[in-house]
């Protein structure tokens, strides 16, 4: 019982932290982010900070977990769902993340920039390889399913759940100058639509389904993001 309880005490605290880093990342961005703000707003000692912490990438590396587990609380029903067919499920996970994504873009656009940092490709490095770890076991699933079902042809389920991750990250690359753009040009709207567009179709060949099977995002959701950000 006594250490139920000491788990659970380490855990509200933890998060708290981390509660605060993220509204601080939101509202000031991670770079102006200083641990010593969030030791004056917690009432905290520096020593209890780094009980939790060792440093402000590893904080950040948390943060991004979080999110991870966030996402996982609303993948997971659609991967283990038995009733749909691959094809669906696949287009529902997309869409869950995507919608996820934009109930939490003030969060997502205060990222980007601390993501794509070239100061911090060694914590991007390993956010993406528990990304791939996190992922691909449940893109895995639904790829063998749609085996099964004969609406995906690939042979290497396991190799696939894992390249099809890579057209995600080269999305973010080609796409985050865009969408932290404090102008944005009407043509800015088309190359990003070309980008998906592009991502989509090599899902779609990975996979080895007919084209137009696929929808990553719709216009209207691309100019609600491009929105987003010539407001923010």
């Amino acid at each position: 019982m006594v250490r139920t309880v000491n788990e659970e005490v380490y855990a509200q605290r933890r998060n708290a932290i981390l509660d605060a880093a993220q509204h601080a990342v939101i509202t000031r961005g991670y770079e102006q982010m200083a641990i010593g703000d969030i030791l004056s707003e917690l009432q905290i000692s520096s020593g209890a900070f780094y009980h939790y912490f060792d440093s402000k990438p590893a904080l950040l590396f948390a943060l991004v977990e979080r999110i991870g587990d966030e996402i996982e609380q609303v993948a997971l029903p659609i991967v283990h769902d038995p009733a749909p067919g691959a094809l669906e499920k696949l287009q529902r996970f997309f869409a869950a993340l995507d919608q996820w994504k934009f109930a939490h873009k003030r969060l997502v656009l205060a990222y980007l920039p601390v993501w794509y940092g070239d100061e911090n490709t060694i914590v991007r490095h390993k956010l993406y390889q528990d990304r791939v770890k996190r992922l691909a076991p449940w893109l895995e699933e639904i790829i063998q399913q749609g085996a099964r079902e004969g609406v995906f042809t690939t042979p290497y389920p396991d190799q696939t759940a894992r390249m099809v991750i890579s057209p995600f990250e080269d999305l973010g690359y080609a796409s985050v100058d865009l969408l932290l753009a404090e102008k944005l040009a009407p043509a800015d709207l088309q190359r990003l639509q070309r980008i998906l567009l592009a991502a989509t179709d090599a899902l779609e060949r990975l996979l080895g389904t007919p084209p137009g099977c696929l929808q990553l995002a719709s216009l209207e959701g691309l100019k609600q993001w491009m929105a987003t950000q010539a407001d923010s």
